[in-house]
């Protein structure tokens, strides 16, 4: 059996952050990814997905985003930037590899991966995010529903559904992104449990992701919260404000229930939909520590106090949402958070 110094596992833009600095602590990390190349969810996100904070503040530790640093880049520009940070990097990437379990051997762990193969590991850092494991809500009889239902991780582009009526769940940034993009060719409303939220993208003339820099709001130690606030604000230039204040799409409450093809509206209206849209966000997708005893609460969530494992001194998480901070699980903060998981698991492997 192969015996490695520490698995980090998943190749978006978490793990090979977290690569980044076990290798400059002296260490030899093997990225493991499941998919074929070391961009992990992003090639398979939405086409016109764009970012919201500006390439300056979108580069992992060690490699600039490059390009005019100002500008929002696409979803594609980040794959190429992934794939580049990936080859740059000192580390061993292995793609097409799946982790299937973590479980205890002696004071390191070992890995089952899909077809077989069993690593032998001192530490692990999980870095898998959460597109594996979409969010679901059980609203009201939507079960039931007979039209085509999807989350926002099964969708691409507005044209297969133009002319239809769809409904958008959900209020944060993807939802209106894709409910206003799909108002060009359906007729489409978002609905939300309270109304959309909005941030400003330049306030006083700057971007927004300056003035979190600038105040240290971007960084500021929120772990501890645990959670995410109910509601997540839009950053929003004015375009999307405009276009659901002209009502396309509109914005409705969220549906008291659902009966085959019928919508029911809270103010009693019922009528056809072709498409519900769930954009209502993911959870860790770590189930492959559920061997492990005490790493995960009974919901699948990580037990664990900014990043570190309450049970499990080598192990480590990065990428969770508000791990640490309200930046923890973007480009422009996982950086930091992978910068501290590392070492603190090569301080606890220099301990033994």
């Amino acid at each position: 059996m192969e015996h490695i110094d520490v698995a980090v596992i998943g190749g978006g833009q978490s793990g090979p952050a977290a690569a980044h600095t076990l290798a400059r602590e002296g260490l030899r990390p093997v990225v493991l990814e499941s998919g074929k190349q070391a961009a992990g969810s992003w090639p398979r996100y939405y086409d016109s997905l764009t970012l919201f904070s500006p390439a300056r503040y979108s580069a992992l530790p060690g490699l600039p985003f490059g390009g005019d640093p100002d500008r929002y880049p696409h979803r594609d520009e980040v794959v190429a930037y992934l794939l580049r940070y990936a080859e740059r990097l000192d580390a061993d990437i292995r793609t097409g590899r799946r982790v299937t379990s973590v479980r205890l051997a002696g004071e390191g762990f070992e890995l089952d991966l899909d077809g077989g193969q069993t690593l032998g590991v001192d530490a692990v850092v999980t870095a898998s995010g959460g597109f594996g494991r979409p969010n679901r809500p059980a609203l009201p009889g939507l079960e039931t529903f007979t039209g085509t239902l999807l989350h926002v991780s099964e969708y691409r582009t507005p044209a297969p559904f133009a002319g239809r009526r769809v409904v958008v769940v959900g209020a944060g940034n993807s939802a209106v992104q894709v409910a206003v993009e799909l108002a060009e060719v359906a007729r489409v409303s978002l609905a939300s449990r309270a109304p959309v939220r909005w941030f400003l993208q330049r306030p006083l003339g700057r971007d927004l992701h300056f003035w979190l820099t600038a105040t240290g709001l971007d960084s500021a130690p929120l772990g501890r919260l645990q959670r995410r606030p109910a509601t997540m604000a839009v950053i929003d230039d004015g375009r999307y404000r405009a276009a659901l204040a002209a009502g396309r799409p509109d914005r409705r409450p969220t549906f008291t229930r659902v009966d085959g093809p019928v919508v029911t509206w809270t103010d009693g209206t019922a009528e056809e939909v072709d498409t519900i849209i769930l954009t209502t966000g993911y959870q860790p997708d770590l189930g492959y520590l559920a061997p492990l005893p005490e790493a995960l609460h009974g919901a699948g969530r990580p037990r664990h106090q900014d990043g570190a494992s309450r049970a499990h001194p080598r192990l480590a998480h990065v990428g969770l949402e508000w791990q640490r901070s309200l930046s923890s699980a973007s480009l422009r903060g996982v950086g930091r958070d992978a910068e501290r998981s590392a070492r603190r698991i090569a301080k606890q492997l220099r301990r033994s």
